[in-house]
């Protein structure tokens, strides 16, 4: 499908302070990881990956055809970094794969006969309620 690997190369990181409380440590330390990745410019995919992935992910790119993803879960600067490869890996490989079209089948008959009997039913039972008409 894709290689991990130059995929991998071609990903920028920043590291950024962390929003939120938290105390003195919070505002000396920058946990929180970004990651950028071109999508335009990347060697890894292919043509027809490239316009599937702009496709799909479409409200997700900046105009330059950017996508940025943000980890701030937990303090260490380490473990946001790989959450975010991981999410980033999730979204692409789930946007690169194509749903199989539904083939729609035919109703079967007895389905069909099932259907009409309870509706025979149904309607036999509301007419026994009504009032008998005498002439």
């Amino acid at each position: 499908m894709f290689n991990k690997e130059i995929l991998l190369k071609e990903l920028t990181f920043k590291a950024v302070r962390s929003s939120g409380s938290g105390g003195q440590h919070v505002n000396k330390v920058a946990s929180k990881t970004e990651l950028l990745f071109n999508l335009k410019d990347s060697k890894a995919l292919s043509e027809d990956q490239k316009n599937l992935l702009l496709l799909k992910l479409q409200n997700r790119l900046t105009k330059e055809g950017l996508l940025i993803l943000q980890c701030d879960e937990t303090r260490s600067q380490h473990k946001n970094k790989g959450l975010v490869i991981k999410r980033f890996f999730d979204i692409i490989r789930g946007s690169l794969t194509v749903q199989k079209r539904r083939i729609s089948t035919k109703t079967p008959k007895s389905v069909i006969r099932k259907r009409l009997k309870n509706k025979r039913i149904k309607s036999e039972k509301k007419a026994n309620r009504r009032k008998p008409n005498i002439d």
